[in-house]
């Protein structure tokens, strides 16, 4: 007689589970193999930012939002947002600094973050909506739990387009100041070396381009547009902006004051770097001091439970089976 699970015998089910745990093995070995450079991928958008400043366009937010490219698919989401009146130039232009914190640098993407909040709404939520009140998808269910069922679906199809890109911020800058530290005393290194400042980010995106690509990338762009633009402070000030971190802004501070005032560049980000890294050593300290609190819950609910039950158990079954005896 053989068991059954969900209508399949244990033979089949050992196999399925066999075959899962070699396409898990297959993939691990070929994850493992083919190692790619994280700045292969960001070659190409950099190539394109250095083509744009060889063509004569500045970096300045506002002539870059107006900047448009022959994509058919955004032409007719920029047409249809016009016709409703939702596309405003602050709103573009808040949209296009957020995909640049996040590492987007399509300018496409913009119009179409704004198009996703207008149409998400109405294409999940319209049927939401109609799926609960017309179609009746969950009859048992009461008026208040079938309005929160909507209005959640609303708001979260309404806000899907901004979290993703939160997101990708969020993650993004806390790779930044991971490596920022360590990308202030390479700066260090090269300006006691007599390198340029532009010279400096190249070969220290190079460097760490493979550790830390989030901060490779920013610096290699921002070597690009020192080279390129006509105004080197235009090309600090971007970087504070594609980045949006403080410490980052110190840095752009410094660096800004040193090319206008001539100050000793080195000494000041050697300061800068110690600040950086005694920061990220306190962080790393409250992260550790925070460990006992939120291992209490986990301890509570799944460690303790299987602690008692294998101290107490022989003693529990000890004590039936000698009452049962009795």
């Amino acid at each position: 007689m053989h068991s059954n699970f969900l209508g399949l015998s244990l033979t089949d089910v050992a196999t399925m589970m066999s075959a899962a745990a070699v396409f898990a093995l297959l993939v691990a070995v070929y994850a493992a193999t083919t190692v790619r450079d994280p700045m292969a991928k960001r070659v190409k958008a950099l190539n394109e930012r250095r083509e744009q400043l060889k063509a004569g366009i500045t970096a300045s937010t506002r002539k870059r939002a107006r900047l448009t490219q022959s994509n058919k698919a955004t032409d007719r989401m920029r047409t249809f947002l016009a016709s409703f009146k939702v596309l405003q130039d602050q709103q573009l232009k808040d949209a296009q600094i957020k995909l640049a914190q996040a590492g987007i640098r399509s300018k496409d993407a913009a119009v179409a973050v704004i198009f996703a909040r207008l149409a998400m709404p109405i294409v999940i939520g319209g049927t939401c909506v109609v799926g609960v009140y017309l179609l009746d998808w969950f009859p048992t269910w009461g008026g208040l739990m079938k309005y929160g069922l909507t209005a959640t679906t609303l708001v979260l199809s309404y806000k899907a387009a901004d979290l993703y890109v939160q997101n990708k911020i969020t993650k993004r800058t806390a790779a930044i100041r991971k490596g920022l530290p360590d990308a202030l005393d390479l700066l260090v290194i090269c300006a006691e070396a007599g390198l340029t400042v532009d010279a400096a980010f190249a070969r220290v995106a190079r460097e760490l381009g493979k550790g830390f690509p989030e901060l490779g990338d920013e610096m290699t762009l921002t070597a690009i547009e020192l080279g390129f633009l006509t105004d080197r402070r235009i090309a600090f000030e971007n970087l504070a902006a594609r980045v949006g971190l403080d410490s980052v802004r110190s840095v752009v501070t410094t660096m800004i004051q040193t090319e206008k005032y001539g100050t000793p560049l080195a000494s000041a980000l050697r300061v800068l770097a110690a600040e950086f890294r005694h920061e990220r050593m306190m962080k790393a300290e409250e992260k550790a001091a925070r460990l006992p609190a939120i291992m209490t819950v986990p301890l509570i609910l799944f460690i303790l439970p299987v602690l008692f039950i294998v101290i107490l158990g022989p003693a529990a079954c000890s004590l039936s089976d000698n009452m049962l005896k009795s």
